[in-house]
């Protein structure tokens, strides 16, 4: 029989398997990997940069794969087998992408010599490693950055819009309306706000990777040269432009800053996380605490504040005491050794109902204290606090991508040279071709972009007293405008904002999602398989009934056996087994040599007779089988509910016990929310089919959902079998023997009670041990995908009609033209609105 355990977070340090496929490979890995780096990445502005990178990581002979996420702006790096983390790679890494014209730094603390990586200062894993201390003064500061940034950003706009004024001939101000100062406006708005658009821009140029940086670069710098040539050399009889690419600057720069101040909205979720993390612990004093028993033991005694100093958090170590005082957090996991209070744990399961708890029970970090003193031993600290592990979960979730996301950073990673050639072609034809066949369009293009024929140094432009404009200078616009409005930001942005948003609002409300691609999966589901017992029951199953077989021994005698057996074991059947016999009092009897079967039952030894307890269909395999027997054992689970466990001795089986397990409180409102969605549901169980098919119909599932007396092993041929009829299976389970069928699922959904293996297996776990966020997390799911496909769309659409609109497609017959300045607003508006539409998730 299987084995529970209470600690839930083992399946955070999964190991990397030795073969990488690298489709799997971020599945079977993680943070604490040993052979996983971190690295902080700035300069990334849009898919391309995306993409880049990742090709210049997996370049490197010691990198398997990488991932990069333009949103959190970190690039998370699986090494191949033979290597393993160490200063040395890392800072290689990171070099290498920082001369690609991207600032990087490692995201570890430090790194030994041994090649782990952990805190110099801090012999035992820092919660530093996870924790900003100056993570409220950072943002401050941003936003008053961004402030700034706004204000300059309307500044530019303002004079640059007094310029277009003066050129229409509404409004002339002295001094701001002048050629010259606008000249001097467009030189200090490229000096200074843009100078860091160019610089890398150029760098990315240069490195041969082009980003967004470095179309919208050649667009600011070709407009400044060209107006500038103009101004100096008034004969060539060029306009001004010098508004465009202050327009251009105050535009990006603004569109930037409220795409920041999303993508800060968006991360709320892991911001919360981090700021649940206790500063301060409060130890005990054990050596001169004379309360104390000399075995360690204390009982329900007061504390005085000489017994205890206060420490911080990251300094505790597994297996002291730490005083934890009514108002405060627990600072790290643990169980209570003295005291009882109520604990509210909103921020790991997102339930604020208060839990009561005592010794015994366990306390994790970030949850709340709320009526009593309580002495707490600590047993996880540090990055192995459930808090912690969840924080990492939450950012893995966020690094590892969704394919869609995948194909969409490829195709950014093309996207700066295909622009850069359409560009290029737009000036070709509409200066040797298209200004020859529609010369109209060079006095409507006048008209259009109202720039004045007269110069303010007093040089009439007698080509535009005619109302025309150069070809060269309307074909420079339009190349331009192209290299302008074709920004591929809104398409990387389209997939990590929404997963972000997603997977925080999934933290928030205990549904802890490994990454977009399992998402991506979730949102793809039509049937879901329950594991029964422990899954869709409570897994607190009761004994009903025991039936004697053999007049030789009493239901007293039958119960007492088992419940030796069974003494050892955590199975909720073995424990329900062992409370029959507690409330009756019954004396222990000498059975020995206890060996399990997990999920089918146990062979022990009463003296020298041995002794089976266990499933029929397992008994059938060690004893004698006849139809007396069958008839008997037929006859007796026909007053029998639930399941039942046979106890046989030698070769006779002398009894049946009946077991029976309530359904979870929200069990039915599960399978109705699931069904309301179109999914199929099923119930997999190893108990025999008529006592598991009351439980199917309570739950208003026809008899063809239920699937019955599956070993173990087998339970995974099942869903493979549903696999292969073309169904999009995702598995809901909690023990030792749905391990399996789990990791065959195309979605794996464990319970936070489950087992260790269980919870590793999984993609998704519910924190709050309930059945109802299993629809919540497939909900979710759908709900984040419909947002990646909007945005991709929107992204995509804003291309596709962009880019031919700013080439002039409707300029000959519509006189319709895109400034590099409205081309620039509108990229600026693709990207906003793509992180906006991501975090109207919140809404619902």
């Amino acid at each position: 029989m299987q084995t529970q355990s209470t600690d839930n977070f083992e399946q955070f340090s999964v190991h990397v398997q030795p073969e990488i496929n690298h489709s799997e490979a971020w599945k079977a890995s993680n943070l604490e990997s040993s052979n996983v780096i971190r690295l902080n990445v700035s300069g990334m502005k849009c898919a391309g940069c995306v993409s880049a990178i990742e090709k210049k990581l997996k370049g490197h002979p010691s990198v398997a794969d990488a991932s990069v996420n333009l949103v959190t702006a970190k690039a998370t790096v699986l090494l191949g087998d033979a290597c393993f983390k160490d200063r040395a790679i890392a800072d290689e890494l990171s070099s290498m992408v920082t001369n690609s014209g991207f600032p990087t730094t490692t995201d570890e603390p430090s790194c030994e010599t041994s090649g782990s990586f952990k805190d110099s200062a801090d012999p035992e894993n820092s919660l530093e490693e996870v924790l900003d201390l100056n993570r409220d003064g950072e943002t401050s500061q941003l936003i008053t950055q961004q402030d700034w940034s706004l204000a300059i950003a309307a500044v530019l706009l303002i004079l640059s819009l007094i310029g277009h004024l003066k050129h229409l001939g509404w409004i002339t101000i002295p001094v701001l309306s002048h050629i010259w100062f606008h000249c001097g406006l467009a030189t200090v708005a490229l000096l200074w706000p843009g100078r860091s658009i160019l610089l890398d821009g150029w760098r990315s140029l240069r490195h041969g990777i082009p980003n967004m940086n470095t179309l919208v670069g050649m667009g600011m710098a070709t407009s400044y040269s060209a107006s500038l040539v103009a101004l100096l050399v008034p004969s060539l009889g060029w306009e001004c432009f010098f508004d465009e690419p202050v327009m251009l600057v105050g535009f990006i720069l603004m569109g930037r800053t409220l795409e920041n101040r999303a993508r800060m909205r968006a991360k709320q979720a892991i911001e919360a996380l981090f700021s649940q993390q206790p500063q301060v612990a409060r130890l005990l004093n054990r050596q001169n605490d004379k309360s104390l028993g000399t075995d360690g033991s204390i009982g329900d005694v007061a504390i005085s504040a000489q017994q205890w100093i206060e420490i911080p958090t990251q300094m505790v170590q597994v297996g002291q005491w730490l005083k934890v005082l009514p108002g405060d957090q627990v600072p790290v996991d643990g169980t209570i050794i003295s005291g009882r209070t109520s604990v509210n744990e909103a921020i790991l399961t997102g339930e604020s109902l208060p839990i009561e708890k005592g010794p015994g029970d366990r306390m994790s970090a970030g949850s709340l204290n709320q009526s009593s003193a309580v002495i707490v031993q600590a047993t996880q600290v540090g990055r192995e606090t459930t808090l912690s592990k969840m924080i990492q979960l939450v950012e893995a979730a966020q690094t590892r991508k969704a394919p869609v996301q995948k194909l969409a950073d490829t195709v950014a990673g093309y996207f700066a040279y295909g622009v850069m050639a359409i560009a290029a072609l737009t000036f070709i034809f509409w200066y040797g071709v298209g200004t020859h066949l529609w010369p109209g369009v060079l006095i409507d293009a006048s008209h259009m972009l109202h720039h004045a024929a007269m110069m303010d140094t007093g040089v009439m432009d007698t080509g535009a007293v005619m109302g025309t404009q150069s070809p060269l200078l309307l074909s420079l616009k339009l190349a331009i405008a192209v290299l302008v409005i074709a920004c591929p930001c809104a398409l990387g942005l389209a997939t990590p904002t929404a997963i972000m948003v997603g997977s925080g609002i999934g933290a928030e409300r205990g549904l802890l999602i490994r990454g977009g691609d399992v998402l991506e999966h979730v949102h793809r589901l039509d049937t879901v398989v329950f594991d029964k017992t422990g899954t869709l029951t409570t897994g607190q199953p009761t004994v009903t009934q025991i039936v004697s077989l053999d007049e030789d021994w009493s239901d007293n005698d039958i119960l007492a056996l088992a419940a030796e057996a069974e003494k050892e074991t955590q199975h909720p059947i073995g424990q329900a087994i062992q409370r029959a016999a507690t409330e009756r009092s019954l004396a222990p009897l000498p059975v020995h040599d206890v060996q399990t079967e997990v999920g089918f039952g146990l062979k022990a030894w009463l003296y020298d007779a041995p002794l089976y307890i266990g499933k029929p269909s397992w008994l059938r395999q060690h004893l004698p089988w006849d139809s007396h027997v069958q008839d008997a054992i037929d006859q007796a689970e026909t007053n029998l509910s639930g399941s039942s466990v046979l106890v046989a001795l030698e070769t006779t089986v002398i009894g049946i016990i009946g077991i029976d397990d309530q359904l979870r409180a929200d069990a039915q409102a599960c399978i109705r929310s699931l069904q309301s969605m179109n999914i199929q549901v099923k119930v997999l169980t190893g108990d025999r089919w008529h006592s598991s098919k009351p439980i199917v119909e309570s739950l208003g599932l026809p008899d063809e959902a239920l699937i019955a007396d599956v070993q173990p092993g087998q339970k995974s041929d099942v869903i493979h079998t549903l696999q292969q009829n073309r169904q999009v299976v995702c598995m809901v389970g909690d023990g030792i023997n749905d391990a399996p069928a789990l990791a065959q699922a195309d979605v794996a959904i464990a319970l936070h009670s489950g087992t260790d293996v269980a919870i590793e297996t999984s993609d998704i776990v519910l924190m709050r041990d309930r059945l109802i966020d299993v629809a919540a997390s497939i909900a979710l799911g759908r709900r984040v995908i419909q947002k990646v496909r909007q945005n991709l769309f929107w992204a995509l659409a804003y291309n596709t009609l962009g880019i031919p609109i700013a080439a002039g497609v409707l300029l000959p017959k519509w006189g319709i033209l895109l400034s590099p300045a409205n081309a620039g607003a509108l990229m600026a508006f693709s990207s906003v609105s793509v992180v906006v539409n991501a975090l109207l998730l919140r809404r619902r």
